[in-house]
């Protein structure tokens, strides 16, 4: 995708930081964070929404990749978020999961 800022992340076209790569997943911080740890989870692949992900085996990727951000980050026991949007509410139209934390219990 061209215009697509989180291709261009993982092209390398754009500089980032990641926090964990592999050939079908980029991690990396969220610009905005709203938690200290916030961080982006992002399928290499473009896929513009969680709608359209059809690929059995980068689901369980991304699931697998989140757990392991989850345990690197020590969130386990101190409170965690995972969420995405889709339909249009993204900013970004490429398929991103936000994993967020730490949060006290009943936030």
């Amino acid at each position: 995708m061209i215009d697509c800022i989180f291709c261009k992340i993982n092209s390398g076209e754009i500089p980032k930081e990641f926090v964990y790569e592999d050939e079908d997943v980029a991690v990396f911080d969220d610009i905005h964070p709203i938690k200290s740890t916030h961080l982006l989870i992002v399928p290499k692949k473009h896929i513009k929404d969680f709608y359209e992900l059809n690929d059995e085996k980068l689901e369980v990727k991304l699931n697998k990749t989140i757990k392991k951000m989850i345990k690197e980050k020590n969130l386990e026991d101190k409170g965690f978020k995972v969420f995405l949007n889709g339909g249009g509410a993204q900013i970004v139209d490429h398929l991103h999961i936000h994993l967020t934390g730490p949060w006290a219990k009943g936030s």
